[in-house]
């Protein structure tokens, strides 16, 4: 659906509800995945989709009820659904309500044609380049090619209405050699940029430079983190930038807005009109959203906030509503690390004694309020020795407090969108001079 079938649809719903106040959210979807191992595409995946999310507020009570199905009767069922919902729901003690009208702008760059007409002929040609560097370099290959197109109407009983339209590419590909493995991985609005080559020749020759590896002692160690690596990390700083986990105590921000919480180096923003990842102007709620300074030169400047949130702390709302109600409270989609001014080849000439690493895998909080973590590297792990990379290293596990590595580190000077299923944010690569690891393995 383009946005004014949406908004057709929107007002459709909006009809049918007596609700005291209502927002219906149309989401329509296409997202496609081509899937591939030992150089053979074994999946693809098409799936297009549109969801009507309706959420009803009656007397002072919020019912929330979505369905696929547009048709008439579906429509009539999914407003009543949400409306009956609303009478076993408890009263919050900050009333509900809905947005009123507001305007956006979608960020450039934000919606390339190109991509949400990508054939599934477009992806397996990018894999089949990536193929050719496997059997070049006598290694085997997985991974995948993406293509996705996300469309989002929200519209009001007060006259709110805000539109998106945005398209997402992405590859990644490991290559396997005897005993050791590479990584690459490529995101951005513009399947064009998604070079098969490049990144074949890339993660196979992180797979060839990594062989034979050596085991190193665990402890702790200067560390290279590439962007794959860091951005991996960064977003378990997320829930720690909203307005809840710092109101609630769950925050290593909470009580310290205005103080010097990590190097003087360190800038981190929530910046939805980022040029390499560029993301829908609102949020959740129909409220604009604002590109927030989260940390400015190491110094916590701000949470982001949703409407409930910025009533309940009398702070302005950055617009970062997840659906409403949610159990997240506000959230920064869209985390950017600002960079340094050292190239990553000068932080590794840099580098008396330290590794270098691709990629990590595992992460998992150890402990919420201290940022510490913990989880493996992956992937492509290498000893500096005199500021140059030696050799391979078998892979190891940390235990680290993300926040106190940062209080003392150095950022490369280019950024680079990464991610996962759940993420994407853009970082440059990091040089930590003090990183702990617990363990080491025998691969």
């Amino acid at each position: 659906m383009d946005a004014n079938e949406r908004l057709a649809l929107a007002e459709r719903v909006l009809a049918r509800s007596r609700a005291d106040a209502t927002e219906v959210t149309i989401a329509s979807d296409r997202t496609a995945l081509t899937r591939f191992t030992h150089e053979s595409i074994h999946q693809n995946v098409d799936i297009d989709n549109t969801t009507v999310r309706v959420r009803a507020i009656v007397d002072g009570r919020t019912g929330v009820a979505s369905t696929n199905a547009c048709d008439d009767d579906a429509l009539d069922a999914v407003v009543a659904r949400a409306h009956e919902l609303a009478g076993f729901a408890p009263r919050p003690a900050i009333a509900p309500g809905v947005a009123g009208p507001a305007a956006t702008t979608a960020p450039p760059g934000a919606f390339v044609d190109a991509t949400a007409g990508a054939s599934a002929a477009a992806r397996a040609g990018v894999a089949a380049r990536m193929f050719d560097h496997a059997r070049r370099n006598d290694c085997w290959s997985a991974g995948y090619v993406t293509t996705a197109t996300t469309g989002v109407t929200i519209a009001t009983s007060r006259s709110g209405c805000l539109s998106f339209d945005g398209t997402s590419a992405g590859a990644n590909v490991k290559m396997t050699a005897h005993d050791s493995t590479g990584f690459a991985e490529r995101y951005s609005p513009d399947a064009a940029t998604l070079d098969g080559d490049a990144l074949g020749a890339r993660a196979a020759a992180k797979a060839h430079a990594s062989a034979a590896p050596v085991a190193v002692e665990p402890g702790d160690w200067t560390v290279i983190l590439e962007p794959a690596a860091f951005g991996e990390l960064l977003v378990f700083l997320s829930a720690h930038f909203s307005a809840q986990g710092y109101d609630e105590g769950s925050s290593f921000l909470t009580g310290r807005l205005g103080e010097a919480v990590m190097g003087t180096g360190v800038t981190i923003r929530d910046d939805y009109a980022d040029p390499r990842n560029p993301a829908m102007p609102f949020d959740w709620e129909g409220s604009p959203k604002s590109r927030v300074t989260l940390i400015e030169r190491g110094i916590a400047r701000n949470v982001v906030t949703d409407r409930t949130y910025a009533r309940k702390l009398d702070r302005p709302n950055t617009g970062h509503g997840l659906p409403s109600p949610n159990a997240q409270g506000p959230y920064p989609l869209n985390l950017v690390v600002d960079p340094g001014t050292a190239s990553l080849d000068e932080l590794i000439a840099g580098t008396k004694r330290g590794l270098l690493i691709t990629r990590l895998w595992y992460v998992r909080i150890v402990d919420q309020r201290q940022t510490i973590l913990t989880g493996m590297t992956r992937d492509g792990t290498f000893l500096i020795a005199d500021g140059k990379i030696a050799h391979g290293v078998h892979n190891l596990r940390f235990n680290q407090s993300l926040v106190g590595a940062l209080g003392d580190c150095a950022l490369a000077n280019e950024l680079e969108r990464t991610g996962g299923y759940s993420y994407s944010t853009v970082v440059p690569a990091v040089r930590f001079e003090r990183f702990r690891f617990a363990s080491t393995t025998d691969y």
